[in-house]
């Protein structure tokens, strides 16, 4: 059990939480407590009724009578129980534990609403202190207010100013001010005496009791988003301190110290040479790296030894100690097999390994912990069969999904589509109409909370009811949802990029190159990842016009792209403020999409396409499908395999080998041509500097591949190697200004096809039947692309060559 006070680390279904794991606890009590109205805590009933009369002299929600009159009703119950103060009085009385509100008094609604109205003001005038729990189990509308009217607080009413002055939708205002309203009345303090640990402790005691304003029971959300960015706005919070509550909540990188004492080792000096040793490994590997290694080590390694054997003192393991760990190491937690334990092994022979050499150039700190390590040759060397066995797994697994892949796109296109129009024709129908769309219709909903966000000089969600379903929708929320999900998918399928690297686009990504003939060639920049490298790809007309859709979706309005910090849960820091291309807004904030909800988004997707597609029951998407996916496209159209790895970010041109899981056989012959042709052309001089031949070919190279159609796709200085048949070519971007050309191909294919079943000429049908496919899916292809105009990306122009050379 935990200490009063004191707020325990939560912990997800995967082990530790991504948030910060804190003992934060309320404000201490002040020196002289802030008493608006004098202290009142021993006052007598009409002496505190005639401070409520004269704190609220106006009409507001309630009139005065209401006001002095439920305040006198609660003091006069309170008064028949022991205590030299109200406050005694009151945690005598058990209204001061959760689940008991003040309004059991009465019976009659009117009653009831007075002596909540009573209470109300008895905790604005500090006469009272409730708990959290006791508060929230009350109703108190208006309280912000109420208490912001009855402090005489400077600097308060500054807080509430600035509150206004943010540019959200006013209903979040009231939200932020009631949470500082809460924080603190439940701990008796004014806002000079408001620290970022006492708001903490109030946001993690309302999570972790389920009370935060609008999701009640939910468990899982923290309040006072907005309430923590005016006070860091206003610097009542330490400028050089998190920016944003979130930022305050995640967890910050570990020393190493902390990283083995997680698992709790007894042997000191073991511990003791953990830290050593991952201290000195540090400088060369990234946190994550060191993080997993630790675990290895002092988790899987050394702790999982003290389990099987408390006693052991060193690390001479003999055999039959280390079988029982390699057999306790193979099972996890949950009691299934441990797919993949050789990196385990890898780690701790590398361990030993390394107490051996260092031993020799220092004796005196690793001589003593050298031991034969107990992992044998034997073990190791079976690591590459077993690495076949995951690139079988693999290649499995991108089979299975490459024919899924059409369905789950359409499935987005569409349901981002439909939502598109629904909210679009929703939008300016009045309460109770009804739209039909795509055979469903749907009921426009007003309530109260729309009304009064209007009110308040806000927008008002779009919400409609299915009429076949009975379902609730939020339409701006659900249609907010679809698109990022749609564009994130599609990001990932047309350039290729890992996860972390696709949420790390920004707009200073978009980068282009103009031609001296004015084409524009669109370029993205991806910023290091895994292999530490930048890299630049160009865009393609699809993935162009994501981008587009991404940027204008973000600048609608004139306005601009918000900068925003990413927190790198694997490398535990957050990014500088950049202009994230993947960031939503969620209630009062700005928030850079994470993985997680990408991994999540996907699997929910594809247990909604089970139920009519089959081939969904087993099978789920993830990021990295992917990329899989279209490395497999890439090199089995044609492209060379040393310009695959370098679009996907690989060192080693194994490793984009390994991606291509379809066609092997193209792949080497592919490989093994390209190296053929490129042995006999290039010349041994080839990294001279460019000539202005050599250059203007460069150039011409991008006329030449302009076709009938559209631009051929195919990379630098290759020929065409589908025999200028470019309706099958994968390669070819059609121009919508040609679909009316693709109407006449099409009608002079299908009169051949005519004449050649006539014929009996089957060699010939089936070769225009192929054609036919390829054509109706590239005209497909085109349309939906067109159906999105241009978009002005706000990247700057390029200076005049005379200006730039007047500066």
């Amino acid at each position: 059990m935990a200490e009063p006070g004191t707020l325990t680390q939560p912990t997800s279904k995967k082990g530790v939480s991504r948030f910060v794991s804190v003992n934060a606890a309320p404000a201490p009590a002040p020196a002289v407590p802030p008493r608006p109205q004098g202290d009142l805590t021993r006052a007598s009933v009409e002496e505190i009724a005639q401070a409520v009369r004269t704190t609220w002299p106006t009409k507001s929600a309630d009139n005065r009578w209401n006001r002095s009159r439920g305040a006198r009703d609660l003091l006069q119950h309170l008064s028949q129980f022991p205590g030299e103060t109200w406050q005694e009085r009151w945690e005598a009385s058990g209204f001061n534990q959760g689940g008991n509100p003040v309004s059991v008094l009465r019976s009659a609604p009117r009653e009831r609403s007075q002596i909540g109205t009573g209470a109300a003001c008895l905790l604005c005038l500090r006469i009272i202190q409730p708990s959290l729990e006791a508060f929230r189990s009350n109703t108190f509308l208006y309280y912000g207010q109420r208490f912001l009217a009855a402090q005489n607080d400077p600097l308060l009413e500054k807080f509430w100013a600035e509150t206004q002055a943010t540019p959200v939708n006013p209903i979040h205002h009231g939200t932020a001010l009631f949470d500082i309203a809460v924080a603190l009345t439940t701990q008796g303090i004014a806002l000079a005496d408001l620290t970022p640990e006492a708001f903490l402790h109030y946001a993690w005691e309302c999570r972790r009791q389920g009370l935060v304003l609008g999701a009640r029971g939910a468990g899982s959300r923290f309040p006072g988003h907005l309430a923590w960015q005016v006070l860091h706005t206003m610097d009542h919070f330490p400028s050089h301190g998190p920016a944003t509550l979130k930022a305050a909540l995640l967890n910050g990188r570990s020393t190493v110290e902390e990283l083995v004492d997680r698992y709790k080792i007894r042997n000191t000096g073991v511990r003791h040479l953990l830290v050593a040793y991952l201290e000195r490994r540090k400088p060369e590997m990234d946190y994550s790296t060191l993080d997993n290694l630790s675990r290895h080590l002092a988790n899987n390694f050394w702790a999982t030894i003290e389990q099987l054997a408390p006693d052991q003192p060193d690390l001479r393991i003999d055999g039959e100690l280390y079988q029982r760990w390699r057999d306790r190491v193979a099972i996890r937690v949950d009691g299934k097999g441990q797919r993949d334990f050789d990196p385990i092994l890898r780690a701790v022979r590398a361990f030993y390994a390394d107490l051996q050499a260092w031993a020799a150039a220092e004796p005196e700190q690793w001589a003593i912990w050298v031991a034969p390590c107990p992992i044998s040759d034997a073990e190791v060397r079976g690591y590459g069969i077993r690495k076949r066995r995951v690139k079988e797994r693999m290649d499995d697994r991108t089979r299975q999904r490459q024919p899924l892949l059409n369905t789950l796109l359409e499935h987005l296109e569409n349901r981002y589509g439909h939502l598109r129009d629904l909210l679009t024709q929703a939008a300016d129908m009045a309460g109770g109409q009804t739209v039909t769309l795509e055979d469903h219709t749907y009921q426009r909903l007003w309530s109260r909370v729309d009304e009064r966000r209007v009110r308040l000089g806000g927008l008002a969600n779009v919400r409609v009811l299915d009429l076949e379903s009975g379902r609730h929708i939020n339409v701006t929320h659900a249609e907010d949802a679809a698109f990022w999900e749609w564009a994130i998918v599609e990001v990932l399928r047309h350039s290729g990029v890992r996860i972390e690297e696709a949420l790390e686009l920004t707009h200073l990504s978009i980068r282009q190159y103009q031609r001296p003939n004015g084409e524009v060639i669109a370029l993205l920049v991806v910023a290091p990842s895994k292999s530490d490298r930048e890299r630049v790809i160009p865009m393609s007309a699809e993935l162009f016009t994501v981008v587009a859709a991404i940027v204008r979706r973000h600048t609608t309005g004139g306005q601009t792209i918000p900068l925003l910090p990413r927190y790198d849960p694997k490398e535990r820091q957050s990014s500088a403020p950049m202009p994230f291309l993947f960031q939503r807004k969620i209630g009062t904030k700005h928030e850079v999409m994470s993985d997680t909800t990408v991994v999540n988004m996907l699997k929910r997707h594809c247990v909604e396409l089970a139920e009519q597609h089959p081939g969904f029951l087993a099978t789920s998407f993830t990021p990295h499908d992917f990329r899989r996916l279209l490395a497999t496209e890439l090199v089995n159209s044609g492209l060379p395999i040393h310009i695959g790895a370098a679009l996907l970010g690989h060192l080693n041109l194994q490793t984009t080998r390994g991606y291509v899981a379809v066609f092997n056989e193209d792949v080497v012959r592919h490989y093994q041509g390209f190296l053929d042709r490129r042995r006999q052309a290039r010349p041994t001089d080839e990294y001279r500097p460019v000539t202005e031949p050599e250059w203007l070919g460069f150039e011409e190279h991008f006329d030449q591949r302009k076709v009938e159609l559209g631009g051929c796709a195919r990379p630098y200085s290759t020929p065409c190697q589908h025999e200028h048949a470019c309706l099958r070519c994968p390669m070819i971007n059609i121009n919508p200004k040609m679909l009316p050309r693709l109407d006449e191909i099409e009608v002079d294919l299908l009169a051949r096809q005519a004449r050649a079943e006539a014929e009996g000429w089957l060699g010939e049908i089936e070769g225009i039947d192929l054609t036919l496919s390829f054509l109706r899916q590239k005209r497909d292809q085109t349309r939906r692309l067109a159906r999105i105009a241009p978009v002005d990306l706000g990247i700057p122009g390029i200076a005049p060559r005379s200006a730039a050379r007047r500066e």
